[in-house]
């Protein structure tokens, strides 16, 4: 190749990577390595829990009829989200059960949409399997259910209930565990917000997982949860409330056992659940699920 060849190459090849950086930043790719400022906005002080680190775990910022709904932080590998991180919405409970299970398309493929996408019909899904879960996983699974880490009980407006539904932010939850204990803690924590939370709830939602999964065709597909978890923070409250209410703020804690026995959700302070995680699961010692513990800003002014 002559030297006026090899630059025009070069400069072929600045160009290309020029046009596809400026295309990634013109449809904002969801899938991404650092959360734009939109989808920071489901974080308190806009920060990420640190102290999880895994090549195979992919920050997702879950968007849904144009715009940003939560963040999850996905594993590739076992297939199933490791924490989805919310805004509560004031909500009287309601489900959202007309719509049809979603998929992250951005976790497989270049996409031009950075939405997540009903699953296809037939074995299209065959194109993206590899890195996340489909329906099939959970088809043949009797003693597993769907369970939303995000759930569509603690959203208001109908589409962000509807983004709920995407299996980037579902486990396999124990049936037992699921319809009981833990759906219990999620009425009460939604009862709890709507009645004595004034400014805005952050929540993360999160498993340990000890390598047990639910195998298809004798593949190891879905990665099954030892322990639920979950956080909230909530800096501006009613500090009328009752006290048995009012000592669990700005932030509390709970964790539960995904079994069908032995499975009470327990809560507990925000510390305490950080050092539970870092004994049971592949969290680091600098692991904190909120930023400065949820203390705010102005809290040691007189």
């Amino acid at each position: 190749m002559t030297q006026k060849g090899a630059v025009f190459e070069q400069l072929l090849g600045s160009s290309l990577n020029c046009a596809i950086h400026q295309w990634i930043f013109k449809h904002g790719a969801e899938v991404q390595e650092n959360l734009s400022p939109n989808c920071k906005q489901f974080l308190y002080m806009g920060t990420l829990p640190r102290g999880l680190q895994q090549l195979s775990f992919k920050k997702i910022c879950q968007f849904y009829e144009g715009k940003p709904r939560f963040v999850t932080l996905f594993d590739t590998f076992s297939h199933i989200p490791i924490y989805s991180a919310y805004t509560f919405k004031r909500s009287d409970g309601s489900k959202k059960v007309d719509v049809p299970w979603m998929y992250e398309p951005q976790l497989s493929t270049v996409s031009d949409s950075r939405e997540m996408q009903p699953f296809p019909s037939e074995n299209l899904h065959k194109s993206f399997e590899d890195a996340q879960a489909v329906l099939e996983d959970y088809s043949n699974s009797v003693m597993f259910e769907r369970g939303q880490l995000n759930p569509d009980e603690h959203q208001a407006e109908i589409h962000d209930k509807a983004s709920t539904y995407t299996l980037t932010n579902v486990v396999p939850q124990v049936r037992e565990f699921n319809i009981g204990p833990w759906k219990d803690h999620q009425h009460m924590i939604r009862r709890r917000l709507n009645n004595y939370c004034r400014g805005t709830a952050y929540i993360v939602t999160g498993v340990t997982t000890s390598g047990h999964s639910i195998r298809r065709h004798n593949i190891n597909r879905l990665g099954i949860p030892t322990y639920l978890w979950s956080a909230y923070c909530c800096i501006d409250f009613d500090h009328n409330a009752p006290f048995s209410e009012r000592s669990k703020f700005p932030v509390f804690a709970a964790h539960g056992l995904n079994d069908r026995e032995d499975n009470k959700v327990q809560e507990m302070t925000v510390q305490q659940l950080e050092n539970f995680l870092k004994k049971v699961t592949y969290v680091d010692s600098s692991f904190q699920i909120f930023y400065d513990n949820c203390v705010a800003l102005n809290s040691a002014m007189p």
